[in-house]
């Protein structure tokens, strides 16, 4: 007994799926977005701030319970950075991080660290883990308003004591690029 493929069971929704993926491969190579994945909210990032533009900074809620102030940071030198726990190149850099803070916060270096986990008890944990104590918060959305994370990670930002970026790094910065970063005190 021969089988008629077209009238077997199941054939005709077969033929109803290929027809309508063959309908979306045509429509996607005819519109260009063929293996272009959906935008992220990473391709949305903006760029790194440039040098000499003024950098405003929010009240930030700290991991800690403190409020991190601007006023804290006026006249000072202030170090910004965004980090993840889960970010191999963050893991890397926290720890040369933490040593600037430690070695520099008594030269007038303010520092804040801004977590993009999506749970507190992640950040929290990954800073008690490993001793971290530079002051760090939760890159809220109230925070990422005046805040937004630029694109990338880690990202380093140096404000001067006039309030202006005066560097500026996305991607992981090694021993002797922190240890230059006190040269802005």
């Amino acid at each position: 007994m021969k089988h008629d493929p077209v009238h077997q069971p199941g054939a005709h929704s077969r033929r109803q799926w290929l027809t309508g993926t063959a309908a979306a491969l045509a429509g996607s190579l005819a519109s260009g977005s063929w293996g272009q994945p959906a935008p992220t909210v990473e391709d949305k990032a903006p760029p790194a701030p440039k040098l000499g533009m003024p950098f405003d900074i929010p009240d930030v809620p700290l991991l800690d319970g403190r409020v991190f102030r601007p006023s804290e940071a006026t006249g000072q030198v202030l170090v910004v950075y965004w980090w993840a726990s889960w970010c191999p190149f963050c893991a890397q850099q926290s720890p040369l991080m933490e040593k600037l803070w430690l070695a520099q916060r008594g030269h007038g270096l303010r520092m804040l660290g801004l977590s993009i986990d999506r749970k507190v008890e992640d950040a929290t944990g990954y800073m008690s883990k490993h001793g971290f104590t530079f002051p760090s918060g939760l890159l809220t959305p109230a925070v990422a308003r005046t805040l937004p994370k630029p694109k990338g990670l880690p990202v380093t930002v140096v404000r001067g004591r006039d309030g202006r970026v005066v560097a500026s790094e996305v991607g992981q910065l090694f021993p002797e690029d922190i240890e230059q970063l006190a040269r802005f005190l």
